[in-house]
């Protein structure tokens, strides 16, 4: 039996490891994918301290890994599309579960599961998906960029354009300059939004914001934060405030800095209670708090486009690349925030013959 290589998270202890293990074959209406790059994520991190469990999941070892780009290796049966082995593509990082009633009637999943956490991803040699979950991407997108588009840049894009519906020169302000905050700030950018203000404790995540497009960039304990918030926006807050660093402290912050008819979206996850300083303020203000999580089908396609188009540059995006023998050190790196980081890639190497 063929093997190879994947950094497998077993559940139950908490234990991740790169091992070998067997190589899966795809079944009806699936393709196996030769994995060229792997992004990492902070939930991939949280999955590993056992912040994050898996939903739907019955197992008791994942593959982690739910960013992930490579070329089409083999075929399986009934498929509904004239697949070829050695076409470049792109996966979604989830699949709706197919059973569902929304699914029986064609609508957004109402259970849907996440590659990586509730059946295995792609820190691996070799991973399997559905054809219907697996995207092309042309030739000149480099297989590192496209990788990190599912969430890292699909997951900010959907707060941006969907959630919060951010029109031009509306007053934007980015709670958490890491993996997905700066991709909200050059989504933002894309959209026309002004003033763009990035928020960050970090001095190099914070000056790296202004590569990426923020107008102002503030330190959360400035003294003079509010100060400076209201000179950016001419004195009116800002229209809409998302949270990617999913700390409360930071949510109660962006609450505060709203404009009238102001949104504050919740993205990054706290699992923590966030409390409203002043309801009455608050509910006089007509301000509204939204949740975001994920993205869709349809934005990956757009993405897909946008970055192929050059209207979003990843170049700089990839902060470090490392084989997926060193899955570990890549986790610590992001976990620890070694070189700040944007996103950290690893690029499983093919083993012949499998």
């Amino acid at each position: 039996m063929d093997t190879m290589l994947a950094g497998r998270l077993n559940l139950a202890t908490g234990s991740f490891a790169v091992t070998g293990v067997p190589v899966p074959e795809p079944g009806p209406g699936e393709l196996l994918i030769e994995v060229k790059a792997a992004g990492v994520c902070l939930s991939d991190v949280h999955l590993i301290d056992r912040t994050l469990r898996p939903v739907f999941n019955p197992n008791n070892e994942v593959t982690l890994g739910h960013e992930v780009a490579g070329i089409v290796f083999r075929l399986g049966s009934n498929l509904k599309r004239p697949w070829k082995p050695g076409a470049r593509v792109v996966l979604l990082g989830g699949e709706p579960c197919g059973t569902c009633d929304a699914c029986w009637r064609h609508a957004p999943c109402l259970v849907p599961r996440t590659r990586g956490a509730d059946f295995d991803g792609g820190w691996a040699q070799y991973a399997v998906a559905r054809e219907e979950c697996v995207y092309a991407i042309p030739d000149h997108l480099p297989f590192e960029q496209a990788a990190i588009i599912p969430d890292a840049v699909s997951t900010p894009y959907a707060a941006v354009v969907a959630t919060a519906g951010v029109r031009p020169a509306q007053a934007v302000g980015i709670w958490g300059a890491g993996g997905l905050g700066v991709h909200a700030i050059s989504v933002a950018r894309l959209v026309g939004a002004e003033p763009i203000i990035a928020i960050d404790p970090l001095t190099d995540a914070l000056e790296r914001t202004l590569s990426y497009g923020a107008d102002v960039a503030l330190q959360p304990e400035d003294p003079n934060f509010h100060e400076k918030l209201m000179e950016a926006t001419r004195g009116q807050g800002l229209d809409v405030a998302f949270d990617f660093a999913g700390v409360p402290t930071a949510r109660e912050q962006a609450a505060t800095s709203l404009a009238r008819n102001g949104v504050l979206v919740l993205v990054g996850i706290a699992a923590q209670p966030f409390a409203i300083a002043d309801d009455a303020v608050f509910n006089y203000s007509g301000n509204e708090v939204r949740g975001h999580y994920g993205s869709t089908p349809a934005h990956l396609e757009e993405l897909i486009r946008l970055t192929s188009a050059g209207r979003l540059d990843l170049t700089a995006s990839v902060s470090e690349r490392l084989p997926l023998s060193q899955a570990s050190e890549a986790v610590a790196h992001l976990a620890h925030k070694s070189g700040s980081p944007v996103r950290i890639v690893l690029t499983p190497a093919h083993r012949a013959g499998a």
